[in-house]
């Protein structure tokens, strides 16, 4: 199966896990799959400093930045495949 099919499939999986990921975690699968399905991050940091979520997920993935697409995808399924056991 083709990195693009595993990647499509692993975030089909991704809701339907047996048990809720920690919130690092779920922080680590959203920039994984943002990185790996847009590229580096390409918005701006949010506007209102009390959105604590936005700004962990807008931080989780300007980490990622140059990480190849390819390497998130790959991290991505390696990730879900752990979660599902």
């Amino acid at each position: 199966m083709e990195l693009k099919e595993q990647f499509e499939l692993a975030a089909a999986e991704s809701k339907s896990l047996s048990e809720k990921p920690s919130n690092e975690t779920l922080l680590q699968l959203y920039s994984l799959y943002k990185q790996g399905s847009t590229g580096d991050i390409n918005t701006d940091p949010p506007a209102n400093p009390f959105d604590f979520v936005a700004k962990a997920k807008y931080e989780a993935w300007a980490a990622l930045k140059g990480k190849s697409a390819t390497d998130a995808m790959t991290e991505y399924v390696e990730l879900i495949r752990k979660l599902k056991v």
